[in-house]
């Protein structure tokens, strides 16, 4: 019989690896995988706090003592930089959020034969798991889905009825939606996708359920975009200090106290400076962080609705924020837009930004504070900074899905010579 094979390290998309090669799922640092591939746990390998894990999708790390998770979010970050020989001169300690803490969640929403399940994705499958629990998302979320449940059988029941053929029988018609859960200023703000009502019952029972479990804002999109069924006041999220109007669905970091990391790491590298292009810049979480008496920021966003949420917001708070509408995509910044900047922040999407980024590597700007949710793209578009004659001084590892293999950074370019 051969001698178990020790587990050194997790791989980008969470299965251990032994020194031989061999993969494990579920496996931490330091276990033993035997010949049959069961698995020994070893000094780094912990109980999984969620009764979920193993068949919901949202989570590939659980098992994972509070060190070797880190070690991993460091890795992820660290690996994608030598991948590209960047020669980082510095990477922090990696910041992670806290169990909790997540105030953003994307669910899906089934039903059949009159039972409705909401949850994630099964891993590798289409099956959702139906959320008992979630020790990653905050508890005013998972405390709504009972109730939520409850409303879905309702409306679900109402469309059925329309269909029916017994006066007075409910046939239960398959329903399907996307559940959209962001935690607000206001509390929380609920949207249903793919779910269209009919009928006062039906309106009465989505505004009696919003002012039952007192909800920011519940919108109802049943393929023409979200239509607001109550909103007692006016959605906002504050960032920094600045009460920005929050349009349905808009994108917001996963957790505040990653967003402040991700925010703190802007503010002690370009702190100061004369003006800043905010590029992909959304609701203004960098521009309202940054702009102040000395710093006057341009906020570049193409979704119209984050645009003018940001341009709001700047205009009632007499901020040094301009907001420009452009797709940095088909129109990037070109090189003696960005010359008139004393540093740039971007944080594009997970594809990254090579189109912006060829723009800046041919530009003057002396610092560029790049944010990333995406490891592997941030590293190619990296590669064409430095190529450029920038020096990659410093990056910052952020673990805001915790649990999860998703990695977000904060890195600081600096045009030398």
């Amino acid at each position: 019989m051969s001698q178990p094979e020790e587990i050194i390290r997790i791989a980008a998309k969470g299965d251990g690896i032994t020194a031989s090669g061999r993969f494990a799922w579920g496996a931490a640092p330091g276990d033993l995988l035997h010949e049959d591939g069961t698995l020994e746990p070893g000094p780094h390998h912990v109980t999984p706090p969620c009764r979920h894990f193993g068949r919901c999708g949202g989570c590939q790390l659980q098992q994972l003592d509070e060190e070797s998770l880190a070690q991993f979010v460091e890795a992820r970050v660290a690996n994608a930089s030598t991948s590209q020989e960047l020669g980082a001169e510095a990477i922090l300690p990696p910041h992670l959020s806290p169990p909790a803490s997540r105030r953003r969640a994307s669910l899906r929403a089934e039903s059949s034969q009159g039972r409705v399940v909401i949850g994630f994705r099964e891993a590798r499958s289409h099956r959702l798991v139906e959320l008992g629990e979630c020790p990653v998302l905050r508890p005013e979320i998972v405390a709504i889905l009972p109730p939520l449940r409850k409303l879905l059988i309702k409306l679900g029941q109402g469309q059925g009825q329309k269909g029916g053929k017994a006066k007075g029988k409910h046939t239960h018609a398959k329903l399907a939606a996307d559940i959209e859960l962001t935690w607000i200023d206001q509390g929380l703000d609920l949207g249903i996708k793919g779910l269209s009502y009919e009928g006062l019952a039906a309106t009465e029972a989505l505004l009696d359920f919003a002012r039952d479990h007192a909800l920011a804002r519940l919108t109802m999109d049943a393929g023409y975009g979200p239509e607001t069924v109550w909103e007692p006041e006016p959605a906002t999220v504050t960032l920094g200090t600045v009460a920005v109007p929050f349009p349905p669905g808009s994108f917001l970091q996963a957790t505040l106290d990653g967003e402040q990391a991700l925010v703190g790491a802007a503010r002690d590298w370009l702190g100061g400076a004369a003006s800043v292009a905010d590029l992909f810049a959304g609701l203004g979480t960098f521009a309202f962080a940054l702009a102040g008496p000395q710093t006057k920021v341009l906020a570049v966003e193409a979704a119209r609705d984050a645009h003018l949420a940001c341009k709001a917001a700047a205009g009632r708070t007499g901020l040094p924020v301009h907001s420009l509408h452009r797709d940095l995509f088909r129109n990037p910044l070109l090189p003696d837009e960005l010359n008139r900047f004393a540093a740039v922040v971007l944080d594009p999407p997970r594809a990254g930004a090579r189109e912006q980024v060829e723009r800046l590597a041919d530009s003057t700007v002396p610092r560029v504070a790049y944010i990333s949710c995406n490891p592997s793209s941030w590293a190619r578009d990296a590669a064409l900074l430095i190529d450029a004659g920038y020096v990659l001084k410093e990056l910052r590892p952020v673990g805001q899905f915790r649990w999860s293999t998703h990695v977000e950074l904060a890195s600081l370019f600096v045009r030398e010579g």
